[in-house]
């Protein structure tokens, strides 16, 4: 679960697109900026608040089975939605 501002940072995109017109003026020898801020890290280093299991990115501070348990939003913890007389489960 993540919250609507957190959902903002979440669609942005980690590469240039491909289709916009400044990028038909780049040359092929030019290195762009790195965007390495919201990568993929399978050997994760961070990890979940509650279960200290191990995050896949790095911007996230529950992972998922405990923000959708408690309703909180995984990337900064605000509470999403009531789940006080929610029956769920983790299967």
């Amino acid at each position: 679960m993540v919250c609507d501002k957190c959902q903002e940072k979440l669609t942005k995109l980690a590469t240039p697109d491909v289709w916009d017109k400044d990028n038909k003026n780049k040359k092929p020898g030019m290195i762009l900026p790195s965007f390495n801020k919201n990568k993929f890290d399978p050997m994760g280093k961070n990890k979940c608040q509650k279960c200290k299991k191990r995050q896949v990115q790095k911007n996230e501070k529950f992972c998922q089975e405990c923000a959708y348990k408690d309703g909180i939003c995984k990337m900064c913890g605000v509470k999403v939605l009531e789940t006080k007389f929610y029956r769920q489960s983790n299967v």
